[in-house]
């Protein structure tokens, strides 16, 4: 029972000190007695300070726990925008190389010297079709935009294909690797426009040309051309292939040769389609 009572005493005192405070104060601002509430207040001071410092240290760790949720909330903000700086940065950089080829594409079917004045339609690839033995692929440009039916297509380098299939707004382009794919040619060098036909195997594999003459001069690195004779399906001139390597037949009547195309097929984003028909 001792302790409540030193309790209440100590409250009462305290009640007392701040009583005896307030009308010192009241006193000194009444009648001016300086000394006295002077002593007053630094008893006051002496008691209570040890009070506030304690509800101060109590109180600051809060304060700090506050404050630094708020900073790390604002470091964090600032973290997640600098990763998605870093991120669209990435993106741009590792994007260049794409972008860089295909304007290189646009730019070299800018200037295609064997179309000469034949006109052409621009178009983007959309989609490419793979199987076994076909090779296709599908352009952003249809019969709205000028591309027709049997039209050639090429890309920088040479032939590509052919329109065998023309939409409205898009077309299917059958590739010079289709196993369905015949060009007529001009092969050899100093062979006086030997002729042949070249044949599609598929894709990866490399394109045969038939028919040609045991006596053509043919090598390896010579280039094909389409011949342009009556009929064909492709005006004259355009370049098709590169010989990789001849055989001769068992009868010695005629040479095989394989033959690679000119035209990087495997990368065709934009290709031109020309404007041209065969003869009926």
């Amino acid at each position: 029972m001792a302790r409540p009572r030193r309790s209440r005493r100590t409250l009462t005192t305290v009640v007392v000190l701040v009583l005896v405070s307030f009308t010192i104060i009241t006193i000194d601002q009444t009648n001016g007695t300086h000394h006295l509430s002077a002593g007053v207040k630094s008893l006051a001071s002496d008691v209570f300070s040890p009070l506030r410092n304690g509800v101060n240290d109590l109180l600051r760790p809060v304060g700090d726990f506050f404050a630094g949720a708020v900073d790390y909330g604002s470091l964090q903000t600032e973290n997640q925008k600098l990763q998605a700086t870093i991120g669209r940065l990435r993106m741009a950089e590792a994007e260049r190389p794409f972008e860089q080829r295909q304007l290189q594409e646009i730019l070299a079917l800018q200037h295609l010297p064997f179309l000469g004045a034949q006109p052409t339609v621009s178009a983007q690839t959309t989609q490419i079709d793979v199987s076994n033995f076909d090779v296709d692929i599908t352009i952003g440009k249809g019969r709205s935009d000028g591309v027709g039916y049997a039209m050639p297509v090429v890309g920088a380098g040479g032939l590509v294909g052919q329109v065998v299939q023309a939409n409205h707004h898009s077309s299917i382009v059958q590739l010079i690797t289709d196993g369905q794919s015949k060009v007529g040619v001009v092969v050899g060098t100093g062979s006086h426009g030997a002729t042949a036909v070249l044949d599609g195997q598929g894709p990866g594999s490399p394109m045969t040309a038939v028919f040609v003459a045991a006596t053509t001069a043919l090598r390896k690195g010579d280039r094909l051309y389409t011949s342009g004779l009556q009929g064909a399906q492709y005006p004259a001139g355009i370049p098709v292939g590169r010989v990789t390597g001849t055989r001769v037949s068992a009868g010695g009547a005629e040479i095989t040769a394989q033959v690679s195309p000119l035209a990087d097929l495997g990368a065709l984003a934009y290709v031109d389609v020309v404007q041209w028909v065969p003869a009926s």
